[in-house]
């Protein structure tokens, strides 16, 4: 009976050993793999969709001319390449005030970044409205696409303010 009492911790033992293992690499299986392919403007509204392309480059600033403060004039970022994928925001700016702004581009190569993407980039867009700047706060869940749009933000905010 004593050495029926010792197989069972060495059993149990190696039940969880195996059990963390596996654990483990069902863990790491499931991170999203990062890809390289670039995704050109799709024109949409923000709904965080992007289609596949060639194009990386950002098409610098559009509209009016560089240093002008006053009329309405559309303004494009640089494109941010995040760890899922690029981001681009294009600001709508009537005078000095933001009067909108759109995520040109935004990680859509898999369904869980547009489904992330779908909540997350009308959020920052109301948030870049309210606080007419690039000072706003990253959406939970959606770090690496925030952190890109932010990036975009202030590159748009920079080619219209001169």
């Amino acid at each position: 009976m004593s050495s029926a009492m010792k197989a069972h911790p060495l059993r149990r033992t190696a039940l969880t050993c195996a059990a963390t293992v596996t654990v483990t690499v069902l863990a790491l299986a499931l991170k999203p793999h990062s890809t390289t392919a670039t995704a050109a403007p799709s024109g949409s509204a923000p709904s965080g969709d992007s289609s596949s392309g060639s194009s990386g480059v950002s098409s610098g600033g559009s509209g009016s001319s560089g240093g002008s403060t006053s009329g309405t004039r559309t303004v494009t970022g640089d494109t941010v390449q995040t760890r899922y994928g690029p981001v681009q925001v294009e600001l709508t700016l009537s005078g000095s005030k933001i009067t909108a702004a759109r995520a040109v581009q935004s990680p859509g190569d898999d369904p869980r970044s547009r489904q992330i993407n779908a909540a997350a980039v009308p959020t920052l867009v109301q948030e870049t409205l309210s606080a007419q700047s690039a000072r706003i706060d990253t959406v939970s869940g959606a770090t690496f696409t925030s952190e890109g749009y932010i990036s975009s933000l202030q590159s748009a905010l920079d080619q219209a303010h001169g």
